[in-house]
């Protein structure tokens, strides 16, 4: 959500941010500036009738007083002449302002590259190198071969982006997940969240995932919405807050599942486990002061890159540019794991900053001990990591020409006397 006087106090600004994310930046600032502009005028002249009302209604007073019963008649036509022409401005107005600013994206950071997509990305570092595999196989070949993943059963009971994983697959995904759950609290700081899996509109609206994003949401017959991540209750544990600023930042950790329709990937990743409906993740989420925020992030990108570097994975971390950031994103990394079958990197983690633009939604504010004024917080969130994508990078960077998988040193402890899936301990 926007200030709309941050805009009117520096349209170009706004006008340029929006262009680089492939808006009609000027076209729309032009509407906001004339919207403003025109509710601006109308609470003026709301008030200067209240105040000409209220100063005929007390002169009417003391004509009633003194039994003028012309003079108080004549005052009475003019109160309710006063009272037509100032009609308190108009909800429509209001609701068309709000509807326009909450439907605008974050704009980018100053340091955030430009272009349209992917393509214009910056790689800003790279750690590890490729694995050799001859002819590596993909993880659903893989799985299927060991027996031990079932998309034809997901699809019978649920359709299709599921996936049924059995046996030694299953807690090795299960092994991952609590990996990366301890890193991220034993040696991170993080503090470990249990969060509903279901949240209502303002928590959904506040995270920036409503109104803009519904059809990528599933939702409940009583209205309420399943998680798309939990960055959405995490945050939300400062809506509607006035947090001490001594106590920031605010780090929270939560491996929960997540729901999203995908309704804009029709034909994308149809095979195997890379899209789906429902997956698991870890997720954390930081609210900082606006002066941490920056550092906050780069501190965040770290601590998912520690997994990857933990799991010995190939891997490469970009800065996006501003017209592939997300929605609500003022800056992101995304961090990308090299996927054998595939050739490439695949994104496997995104560390956004949002400033103040989740704050404002939510009304998350901060204060310090001994001033009296509140402020904005800045909330930031990071995939470390998507465990469904990480099983996807181990079983294919570690698997054998005999169709084996091979099991991280870093997971070991996780899984007691194995060190393969599909072989002998």
């Amino acid at each position: 959500m926007h200030d709309v006087r941050a805009i009117r106090e520096d349209p170009e600004l706004y006008a340029k941010a929006w262009s680089a994310k492939g808006l009609s930046g000027s076209e729309i600032v032009r509407q906001i500036l004339d919207l403003d502009a025109e509710l601006r005028a109308q609470e003026t002249r709301f008030q200067e009738a209240q105040a000409e009302r209220n100063r005929l209604s007390k002169l009417y007073g003391q004509a009633k007083a003194k039994k003028d019963e012309a003079e108080a008649d004549r005052l009475m036509a003019q109160i309710q002449a006063v009272s037509d022409a100032g009609i308190e401005p108009g909800v429509e107005l209001k609701v068309k302002l709000r509807e326009l600013l909450e439907g605008l994206p974050n704009i980018p950071a100053p340091d955030v590259p430009p272009g349209k997509d992917e393509h214009d990305n910056v790689e800003v570092r790279r750690w590890g190198e490729p694995f050799a595999i001859k002819t590596p196989k993909d993880h659903q070949s893989l799985g299927e071969d060991l027996g031990l993943m079932d998309f034809e059963a997901a699809a019978r009971m649920s359709g299709s982006r599921f996936v049924v994983l059995k046996g030694q697959l299953a807690r090795l995904e299960r092994a991952i997940g609590q990996f990366m759950l301890d890193l991220q609290t034993r040696e991170h700081g993080y503090l470990e969240v249990a969060p509903p899996l279901l949240v209502n509109d303002a928590a959904a609206y506040g995270t920036d995932k409503l109104p803009k994003f519904a059809d990528d949401l599933f939702q409940t017959t009583d209205g309420r919405w399943l998680i798309p991540t939990a960055e959405v209750p995490l945050t939300s544990l400062v809506m509607g807050q006035i947090v001490a600023e001594e106590e920031l930042p605010m780090r929270v950790t939560a491996l929960t599942p997540c729901f999203r329709s995908e309704a804009g990937a029709s034909g994308r990743d149809t095979r195997g486990m890379i899209r789906q409906h429902q997956f698991n993740k870890v997720e954390l989420v930081s609210i900082t002061t606006p002066e941490q925020s920056a550092d906050e992030h780069e501190r965040m990108v770290g601590c998912a890159e520690a997994v990857l570097k933990r799991l010995e994975l190939p891997f490469r971390t970009m800065l996006l540019c501003a017209g592939d950031m997300g929605f609500g994103a003022r800056k992101t990394y995304d961090l990308e794991v090299w996927i054998p079958s595939e050739d490439r990197y695949r994104e496997i983690s995104s560390c956004s900053n949002c400033g103040d633009f989740q704050a404002r939604r939510m009304d998350a504010r901060s204060k310090k001990a001994g001033e009296k004024g509140t402020r904005y917080v800045h909330t930031l969130n990071g995939s470390g990591l998507a465990v469904g994508r990480t099983l996807v990078a181990v079983m294919e960077n570690y698997q054998d020409e005999g169709g084996r998988i091979a099991i991280p040193q870093a997971l070991h402890p996780y899984l007691p006397g194995l060190t393969h899936i599909g072989g002998a301990a």
